[in-house]
């Protein structure tokens, strides 16, 4: 060993004098690749986002606009009068196909927007200017990922006084239904004063009208939320609306009925709200209108849910309660905005006579789609459906058939089909009335409709004593 070398293996053997050149080597290297990924990570910090797709959902009761991309959005919205106009402001966004068309997407008969122009309003914003149609009450917020979406900005554009649809139907207060015990109000004569036949559909005169049962139809899912898909692309969002269409025709041509659409085109209406809305036209029934899907193509047959409080009835009904109450997750809801309304809906009230009711209008439509479909089950079903909860509504969910089950999406897709299980609906509905009067039932409804002046838990004793007592 030559002197250098031994001179080396000393200094490499005193205890503690390598230890802090190691050290600092080490620094030096981490130092080092810390510096040469920081340029890197500035980059990608500055990176500008881009929109991968741009939807609009037009509807009565709002307009929205959705913005989906890969990673979250910053954004400013502020309104400008004279003429009216909304700003959306996106920062750090680049230009897409996507914002480019939105333009062209903006239909004539859109209630509150008229036009969207989009540009570079300076450097790392890109501003969307919304022409409106009259003045409006915006809402924005943000969606994380979820199913096959990714982030999204959602803008709903709400009119600043909001739609009465009670006043949209009727355009004045329904009256009470009679008091004579009769199950729906006695049948009018098909011919008007001149002799003429009506015609089907025709639209019933306003007097005629307050004197008609209410039946609230809702089709599942809508907009954001296409629901089931089949293999063959069918979208449940779809033929629910189709179904619920034509059920409102029939309901609508008998002469002591009239029908109410929850949703009467593809836009989505948050699950709570459906309770409310059926609540605000003073429904006497409510009937949710879907296509079931499963994990398995083989599953088949019709099935009618009610609500339950005491848990799913069998496991496929408690998997599909939870499957449809995150309809909200896909669909897109505002949990910023604080609803009082929608806090009366959902008081925890006793809902045993309401779900009693329930279950004899499912059983009544149970037995006449049976005579359209098989069944997938020969019993009425219970879970704790969201969309069924308004304590003062009989309410029913109908799955319709399987729309992941190939032979039962062509059902779907089919016209007779679809009307042979709306007739079967109205005619479980006209059952239902003929073994229950209204006038009971709506006795029975004032009883549950939630006091303002009494907190939940005192409403819902009371409501208790009252069912225990029969009043």
């Amino acid at each position: 060993m030559s002197g250098t070398d031994r001179n080396l293996t000393q200094l490499n053997d005193r205890p503690g004098k390598n230890c802090g050149w190691t050290r600092c080597r080490r620094c030096v290297v981490l130092l080092a690749t810390a510096f040469s990924a920081f340029p890197a990570a500035l980059c990608d910090a500055h990176a500008a986002t881009q929109v991968s797709s741009a939807r609009i959902w037009p509807a009565q009761e709002y307009t929205r606009i959705t913005l989906e991309s890969g990673a979250p959005i910053a954004h400013n919205v502020f309104t400008i009068a004279n003429p009216d106009r909304l700003v959306l402001d996106l920062e750090n966004v680049e230009s897409s196909t996507a914002l480019d068309v939105l333009s062209s997407k903006i239909s004539a008969d859109d209630p509150y927007v008229s036009g969207v122009r989009i540009g570079r309003f300076k450097p790392g914003v890109i501003r969307l200017v919304l022409d409106l149609k009259a003045q409006v009450k915006p809402q924005v917020f943000t969606l994380k990922p979820v199913g096959d979406y990714g982030h999204r900005l959602v803008l709903d554009v709400y009119p600043v006084e909001p739609v009465d649809p009670l006043l949209a139907l009727l355009e004045k207060k329904v009256v009470p239904a009679p008091a004579n015990g009769s199950a729906t109000p006695a049948a009018q004569p098909e011919q008007p004063e001149n002799g003429a036949a009506r015609v089907p559909g025709a639209k019933k005169p306003a007097a005629e009208v307050a004197r008609l049962v209410t039946v609230a139809i809702d089709a599942g899912h809508g907009g954001e939320d296409p629901g089931a898909k089949g293999r063959s692309g069918t979208y449940e969002k779809h033929v629910t609306l189709a179904i619920a269409k034509k059920l409102k025709a029939l309901v609508d041509d008998e002469p002591n009925m009239r029908a109410v659409l929850i949703r009467d085109g593809d836009y989505y209406i948050p699950l709570a709200n459906r309770v409310i809305k059926a609540r605000k036209v003073q429904a006497d029934l409510f009937v949710s209108i879907h296509a079931d899907a499963f994990i398995k193509p083989h599953a088949r047959g019709s099935s009618v849910f009610a609500l339950s409080e005491r848990g799913a009835t069998s496991a496929i009904a408690g998997w599909l309660a939870k499957k449809e109450n995150e309809a909200d997750l896909i669909g897109g809801v505002n949990i910023d905005v604080d609803d009082p309304t929608l806090k009366q809906v959902l008081l925890d009230l006793s809902q045993t006579a309401t779900i009693n009711d329930s279950l004899k209008l499912a059983r009544a439509v149970l037995g006449e789609i049976g005579e359209v479909n098989d069944l997938h089950r020969e019993r009425v079903e219970q879970a704790g459906f969201a969309v069924l909860k308004a304590p003062d509504i009989p309410s029913i969910l109908v799955e319709t058939a399987f729309l992941t089950n190939p032979d039962e999406e062509r059902k779907l897709r089919d016209e007779k089909y679809q009307d042979s299980m709306a007739q079967a609906m109205l005619v479980g509905i006209r059952k239902y009335f003929a073994a229950n009067p209204l006038l009971a039932r709506s006795k029975l409804a004032q009883n549950l409709r939630p006091n303002p002046n009494l907190n939940a838990k005192t409403q819902s004793t009371q409501s208790a004593q009252r069912n225990a007592k029969g009043t």
